[in-house]
């Protein structure tokens, strides 16, 4: 019974994970089931009076960090493929696929194999890869795609095919038809293919889907040729459904239900078989997809597949732990060989059909005669064994691990290898060898060792993102605990392997990476900007927007010299800075001008020291662009990462940074990107504030500062509420601009705390009071505990306050503190103001000397001698971090700001000569690092 197409289903979408579940459902449950989500999907939409759209999903860009060779695979190899040498080139090759995402080329020669190329372009794992007219290297992904290579090229991909909804799990090619190809996949499709046709050049169209410079067309333009789909019917008869009018259409052999797991062609192309999680192996004529039989017999799901050179005879192999040999034309099965304990993943036959070689799960590797069914063990594994590859007397073995084997396998001549005796007769009852391995006749393997091993690097299979949301703590399949900072892609500290893999496991001992979790915990509180996973056997970070733009820190945090050290630096905008660097310079090299009108400005490496100005606004596409990389968001170009993402054009694509050429943009880079590197926009975030009430602890005289609630961002350090209640205590009003240090202003509107502002000179007010810089007497609690300084309002809130009220905060004076000494030189400082004579300023200089001999540093002050050299005439004095005019400052009131400044910590007093009168000029402020080289420094003493 089929499900009609009704109006109502037509905008439904069903996703992988949906398809897969459908899979075990029969066609009259398949279509309830439609039904009941459609339905439901109707009553979510009821009540959507405004006929408002769904928001858009922004697309993520992803970035994979690697510490190692690039030569090596980090993960489980799941594909081999060998090309012998041709007459133009000496040279035999290996083709390796992996989890890792990534397939390499490994030229072999007497004394093993070296690596000569990397193909990089699949997002996800490589699954199968298969050799076709010779030149040509075919591999699938679970990132549903198919990807062409030339074998000798430099691994640049020729062509991405689309056509696939799910995984493509399996592939099989004719050795003598070298155009015919074909794909399986999870979503139970299988599709015959024409390389020639899918290769050929078509006329690029605007609705065109392949990722045109990415992905491996080298500026070529050509867009993807696979844009319909010809379908089988359930009568055979083919039926062309076409999406566009335009590029090649590739046969579609419709009949699975479930996933398809196995392929195998014949050497003419002329017979095809598949096997999947429905347990039968099904035969087509790939010629135009029909059907031709179905054979049953397995009962577990049919993992991997091989065809004679003529099509007769067929082996498979199951999870049920059995090989069949299947005679075609008698359409029924003629042996069975039980010689494995567990699921057969791998098959590989001798060129005469004589004997196979079998490896799965019991990660056992077998030779068997499939005439006498004699076996023999040839060797153990650490690890399943995932794909197995003849080349002349030897076998490729690979594993779920990273690494490949080479094992002796007298493929010309297998008889040799029994001679060597240990046999046994193959079972033709599943799982005997299983009870025979319990009545202890286990075989012995002939080999122990391979005769050469292609080395990988062990996968990360444990991560812990750490609270200060920069480093990542990672644990490999060899047991070593390291460190990474995501922000620059480097592994800060390797702490070698975990106890567990060098002490015996009875001893109970605990394992270095919990040990490590708790010593590297940090009592910190910052959003989670990006998410983690080692899918790849790396780690590969995951940007989203807009909730990778949530986590700002201070510039002093993270050590960005040059840079004002309460400056707000943004996590999310700095690292894409610093991945898209090379990106920007080779535009730059490629556009010119024209890329600088569009925004596109050099790196920190490549333009002179500026002003290190960030934008305070968002949007805002007038303010100049700050595309400086800092060192902390500096990327290896030893071990660069590579950058997964999806433009508006195509599907998602796969490189290395140092491999972006310039000509990537909005149709390959997602829009939200782009817009913050080259713009400086960033999209709307969620309240990055945080809101508190301020009261002086219970019992205390203080007075009360504020009755109200105060707001301020949540990375502000308690150390500025200090400064703020010092403020109100000792001066009761607020201070007349902003500070450098990020305190506020109590008198503003809302009781919100503030951070700096940019005068409009472009210079930064500092704004630094003598008073500030003396540590303050004051204490904040919460919850009765006393807070560090260093703090932020958000780790309070989430370790201290723990509640979803608003954070109370409470603040005493603490005694015999020296407050005193404080309102001396607050004192002081009001009768200069007040004062101008001298007579006031000899009072003010008495009150502070007294103040410096209670604080004990008395001995310490520079004499009248050395202070009098500071007063000349025509001369700007920096002084608190204000400019001041010698007409502002007589000797005595000089000298006494010289002494705060000596008893504060500053050795040095900045001054510079002028001409001429004062004039408009006066009151304005002045950065150190804005300052002209006309300013000399003058030491006190």
């Amino acid at each position: 019974m089929g499900v009609k197409k009704d109006s109502w289903l037509q905008p439904l979408s069903v996703g992988p994970f949906f398809r897969r579940a459908l899979c075990d459902l029969d066609l009259r449950g398949l279509e309830e089931f439609v039904k009941l989500v459609s339905a439901m999907h109707r009553v979510a939409s009821a009540g959507n009076t405004s006929n408002s759209v769904r928001p858009r999903k922004e697309k993520r860009l992803t970035y994979v960090l690697n510490d190692a060779d690039d030569a090596k695979h980090c993960a489980g190899v799941n594909c081999l493929a060998v090309l012998k040498s041709s007459v133009t080139d000496g040279h035999d090759y290996l083709f390796t696929g992996s989890r890792d995402g990534t397939l390499k080329r490994w030229s072999l020669d007497e004394d093993g194999a070296t690596c000569s190329a990397t193909f990089e372009s699949h997002v996800d794992w490589v699954n199968d890869a298969v050799i076709a007219g010779g030149n040509t290297l075919v591999s699938c992904s679970s990132d549903t795609t198919l990807k062409l290579w030339s074998c000798l090229s430099d691994g640049t991909c020729s062509r991405t095919l689309r056509q696939h909804s799910d995984y493509v799990t399996c592939l099989a090619a004719s050795q003598k038809n070298s155009n015919v190809i074909a794909s399986g996949g999870l979503g139970g499709e299988v599709f015959i293919w024409d390389v020639e046709a899918a290769l050929a050049p078509t006329s690029k169209t605007s609705d065109a889907t392949e990722d045109d410079c990415l992905n491996g067309i080298n500026g070529s333009g050509n867009s993807l040729a696979i844009t319909g789909l010809r379908t089988i019917s359930s009568s055979n008869s083919i039926s062309l459904h076409t999406t566009q009018t335009h590029g090649y259409v590739p046969i579609s052999a419709k009949g699975h239900k479930e996933s398809v797991y196995a392929l195998g062609m014949n050497d003419s192309g002329t017979l095809l078989v598949s096997g999947g999680t429905e347990k039968v192996v099904r035969v087509w004529d790939p010629r135009n997809g029909s059907k031709t039989m179905k054979l049953r017999g397995h009962t577990d799901n049919i993992r991997t597949l091989l065809l004679d050179s003529s099509g007769r005879l067929c082996l498979s192999g199951s999870s049920d732990s059995m090989i069949r040999l299947w005679d075609l034309g008698q359409q029924r099965c003629v042996h069975s060989y039980a010689v494995h304990t567990d699921s057969v993943w791998a098959l590989a036959s001798t060129s005469t059909f004589t004997h196979v070689y079998s490896g799965g799960r019991d990660r056992s590797l077998y030779l068997t005669d499939l005439a006498t069914r004699e076996s023999m063990l040839v060797c153990t594994k650490e690890y399943p064994i995932s794909q197995l590859a003849l080349h002349d007397d030897d076998i490729w073995v690979a594993t779920t691990d990273s690494s490949v084997d080479k094992w002796p396998a007298e493929g010309r001549n297998p008889q040799k290898v029994f001679q060597r005796g240990g046999s046994f007769l193959a079972g033709n009852l599943s799982f005997s060898r299983a009870r025979a391995s319990l009545e202890g006749s286990t075989p012995v393997p002939v080999y122990k060792e391979p005769s050469f091993t292609i080395p990988g690097t062990p996968g990360i299979v444990r991560h812990e993102i750490l609270n200060n949301r920069r480093h990542v703590l990672t644990k490999d399949t060899a047991g070593s605990v390291k460190l990474w900072e995501i922000t620059r892609g480097i592994v800060l500290k390797d702490y070698g392997e975990t106890r567990s893999h060098v002490e015996d496991a009875a001893s109970n001992a605990l394992v270095p990476f919990e040990e490590k979790k708790e010593e590297l915990f940090e009592m910190v509180s910052i959003p989670t900007w990006f998410t983690v996973d080692a899918r790849l056997g790396s780690l590969s970070v995951h940007l989203d927007t807009p909730q990778c733009f949530s986590a700002e820190m201070y510039s002093a945090d993270i050590n960005i010299a040059g840079k004002p050290e309460d400056d707000k630096v943004n996590l999310a905008r700095e690292t894409l800075k610093g991945l898209l660097a090379h990106w920007l310079t080779k535009r730059r090299q490629r556009f010119g001008s024209q890329a600088l009108a569009n925004g596109d400005v050099p790196s920190g490496k490549d333009i002179s020291a500026r002003s290190l100005t960030l934008s305070r606004v968002e949007g805002d596409v007038n303010a100049e662009n700050d595309l400086v990389v800092y060192p902390p968001f500096e990327f290896s170009t030893a071990f660069p990462p590579s950058i997964i993402t999806e433009g508006s054009q195509g599907g998602p694509w796969r490189k290395k940074i140092t491999d972006l050429d310039g000509t990537e943009d909005e149709k390959d880079f997602p829009p939200w990107c782009l817009d913050c590197v080259l713009s400086n926009r960033l999209p709307p975030r969620e309240n990055t504030k945080c809101s508190f009430y301020l009261h002086p602890c219970e019992g205390s005289a203080v007075q009360i500062l504020t009755q109200g609630k105060l707001s301020a961002p949540r990375i502000l350090r308690i150390h500025k509420v200090i400064n703020y209640v010092h403020e109100k205590m000792v001066l009761d009003k607020p201070l007349d601009t902003m500070n450098s240090d990020g305190t506020f202003a109590p008198g503003l509107p809302g009781g919100q705390l503030q951070h700096p502002a940019i005068v409009g000179d472009g210079s930064f007010r500092s704004g630094l009071k003598v008073w500030q810089k003396y540590k303050p007497p004051i204490e904040i609690s919460c919850n009765n505990q006393v807070l560090s300084p260093d703090m932020s309002l958000a780790t309070v809130r989430a370790y201290i306050w723990k509640k979803q009220e608003d954070v109370v905060l409470n603040y005493r004076v603490l005694q015999g503190s020296g407050l005193s000494n404080v309102l001396y030189f607050v004192l002081c400082v009001d009768i200069l103001g007040a004062v101008g004579s001298s007579r006031g300023a000899c009072f003010g200089s008495d009150l502070i000397i007294a103040s410096f001999v209670n604080l004990g540093i008395a001995n310490q002050l520079p004499s009248v001698t050395e202070i009098s050299k500071f007063s000349r005439e025509n001369t700007e004095y920096f002084l608190g971090g204000r400019l001041y005019r010698d007409s502002e400052l007589p000797a005595p009131k000089l000298g006494i700001y010289i002494m705060i400044e000596f008893a504060c910590g500053y050795r040095r007093i900045l001054t510079r000569k002028v001409k001429g009168k004062y004039g408009a000029s006066q009151g304005k402020s002045c950065s150190i690092g804005m300052m002209s080289k006309t300013w000399n420094e003058t030491s006190v003493r």
